[in-house]
Order: structure tokens, then sequence, then C-alpha cells
């Protein structure tokens, strides 16, 4: 595992670490499901806002307690990121043919640290709210093991929190579809694993998503919008500027969706 910037010898021992897996905002391979309604150099740019948002947001719990990093692929390509990320930042390369390998291979390599815990948080929800990840945090400081769930409204997590590496959470997974969740809950029953469940938050991924983003940000021509159920989100000042841009430039009709609940990309 490759590490970046800091030394074991220099670095502050932390309990829990807080892994943001991300793409380097590479144009044409990130966000893919997001052309259209955005080009792919539009859809780098967000993804790059994304993660300073997410970067931003945690280095607020930065501290004796937590630790910021994030879990990137391509290996090869941190000099891209170092510019990007606060500086307390550790980069550690992703390793694994699949999602289920780099989840199960970072949250192995981190619990081998100097790490208790370890929450590993995906880099695509820019305004989920500091408190689901305090509440993360604190639930896996409590003695006992278990695992620490984010529900996403697409059927998968947006966070996965252990104390322990359990392979078995990450086997025979079908990634990207509506039971993932469903799927390791079911995986954590079967080993006696207690499941810890957060609220419910959102990744932005498709047309859908980035409709609702708009209309959490309060972007959308109407103002909030009837799926704008997620409420005390972190602000999100990167991609809130960005996204109004886009918008002043254009308009907002490049950003509905062809039809309502439905991508017309998939």
């Amino acid at each position: 595992m490759s590490i970046d910037p800091l030394s074991n010898a220099s670095r502050i021992k932390t309990k829990c670490a807080l892994g943001l897996m991300a793409k380097v905002p590479f144009a044409g391979p990130v966000k893919t499901r997001l052309t259209p309604p955005l080009t792919p150099e539009e859809a780098a740019t967000l993804s790059m806002c994304f993660l300073h948002d997410m970067t931003t947001n945690v280095s607020g719990l930065s501290g004796d307690k937590t630790e910021g990093l994030v879990l990137y692929t391509p290996a090869g390509s941190e000099d891209i990121l170092r510019d990007l990320l606060p500086k307390s930042f550790r980069l550690v390369a992703q390793r694994g043919e699949t999602l289920g390998d780099r989840l199960i291979n970072a949250s192995t390599e981190l619990l081998s640290e100097d790490f208790d815990s370890v929450c590993l948080i995906n880099s695509d929800s820019p305004t989920l709210p500091v408190k689901i990840l305090r509440t993360a945090v604190s639930l896996l400081a409590q003695e006992g093991d278990r695992v620490v769930l984010g529900p996403s409204q697409d059927g998968g997590y947006y966070l996965i929190g252990l104390k322990r590496p359990h392979r078995y959470l990450f086997e025979r997974i079908a990634w990207s579809t509506a039971d993932v969740l469903a799927h390791t809950i079911e995986r954590a029953a079967d080993i006696n694993l207690p499941v810890e469940l957060l609220p419910m938050w959102y990744d932005v991924d498709d047309a859908v998503t980035l409709r609702l983003l708009n209309e959490e940000l309060g972007l959308s021509p109407n103002g909030a919008g009837p799926h704008t159920r997620y409420e005390c989100g972190y602000n999100a000042l990167f991609t809130r500027n960005y996204l109004a841009e886009l918008i002043k430039q254009d308009g907002c009709d490049r950003f509905m969706p062809t039809h309502e609940g439905s991508n017309p990309n998939k």
C-alpha cells in the first residue's frame, strides 16, 4: 500500500479512519452516467467539486479521534490529487479488481495500521451531513464488534464502518444494484454481526440525483422540490458554486431527466 504524504513515524495515532473512495477526476472515465446532461469535462469538474466538499467536510472531524484519507484509483495519479486535497489528508491507492475487493483490501490494511475502526465513504454525496459522520464514529467507538451502514436511496450504501475486516460482507454482492444494502445486512446476520443503520442519504450518479442535488441546494427553478426530504445537509460550497455557474450559463432545463424517476442512460 502506497501512503502519502506522512510517514508512519511522524503520524499521530488515531482511532477511526474516514476514507473516501474516489476516482481521480479525469474527463471521460468518471461520472459517465451524468453525461448527458453534463459534458465529460463538466462531469469531471463536478466530481472534483464533490471531492473538495467531502474532504473539507471530513476535515472538520479530523483530530485526536479521526483521520481523513482518500483511497484513490487509478494508481499512479496521486500527484493530481495532492493539489486538490487538504494537507491533512493521506492518499492511499486502492487495490483490487472489483469494488468488493477494493473495499475489503482497504479496510484490512487500515485496520492493520493504527486504527481501531474505519469508515469507507463514497465520494458522490457532497451534502452528506457532518452529524451522520459523527454518529458513525461514535457507534464504532462503543464496545463490541458491529458494522455501521449508511443506506443510500438507490438500495446501496454510502458508508460502511467496521472494527474488524469481515471479508464475508463483501463476497458475492451484486454491486451497483438495488440489493447491495439488503445483501450486506443478510451477510452480517449470517455471521451474527450486529448492524447499526444511519439515516438514509443519496449518491449523485445520474440525471435524477443531479436534479435532486440542485433541489436540495435551492438551485432548481422552483426552489426545494417534492423530492427534497434531505435536510440539514452539508453546504457543499464548491459544488453549489459550480452548479450555479452552469445554470447561469445554460439554464436549468438541461438538468431535467427525460423521464421522472428514471435515467435515460441506464
